[in-house]
């Protein structure tokens, strides 16, 4: 089993930033990826950023450019820094971790407003 814990969403302006943390435990050594996904009121929820054990990363398309996705193996934590927020990026942020490439196990999620 692994546990994902999230930190740091939160109240922006539109233009802001905001930096979320998940931090792993547990059987850690099975992930091969990491990532955040969202899920805005009324709609599904969909992948925001991935980062695998081999440090390679993917984007939606709506937030390339603005966020980033990174990891410190020493602390078994993933961050989005994400930047320029717009009024859009509002939604639960949910990290989570795959042992293959569908996520395997997922945080409590962690909320992300940003007024305009």
């Amino acid at each position: 089993q692994v546990q994902l814990v999230e930190s740091g969403g939160g109240l922006v302006q539109a233009g802001g930033s905001l930096r979320l943390s998940c931090a792993a435990s547990g059987s850690i050594f099975s992930i091969n990826a990491m990532g955040w996904y969202r899920q805005a009121p009324g709609k599904q929820r969909e992948l925001v950023a991935t980062i695998t054990s081999r440090d390679t990363t993917n984007y939606a398309d709506s937030v390339k450019g603005r966020f980033t996705i990174s990891r410190d193996n020493a602390k078994n934590t993933v961050y989005l820094q994400m930047n320029s927020l717009k009024p859009e990026d509002t939604a639960v942020y949910y990290c989570y971790a795959a042992r293959y490439t569908l996520p395997s196990y997922w945080g409590q999620g962690t909320q992300v407003n940003v007024s305009s």
